[in-house]
């Protein structure tokens, strides 16, 4: 992994360009696992994983695509 500081890192932290750049494929095979274990201390730590994920998928896709089932990506409607 190029940038071990990923998986040390605040579950809080900021979601930047550079951030998102450092991700390589085992980066976020951990991402992806700490998500599907979904053992989290508080309900806020794991969302900050969900959209860093979701972050990736966007500006990184070719990072996450075997992990798609992890983002809800459905439109729903609340009426």
């Amino acid at each position: 992994m190029r940038n071990s500081k990923l998986l040390s890192m605040d579950l809080a932290g900021a979601i930047t360009p550079e951030r998102l750049e450092a991700f390589d494929d085992e980066a976020t095979a951990v991402l992806a696992r700490r998500l599907e274990d979904d053992d989290y201390p508080t309900p806020f730590a794991g969302l900050g994983d969900w959209h860093l994920l979701r972050a990736l998928a966007i500006h990184r896709p070719e990072l996450t695509a075997p992990y798609v089932h992890l983002i809800d990506q459905e439109p729903f409607d609340e009426d």
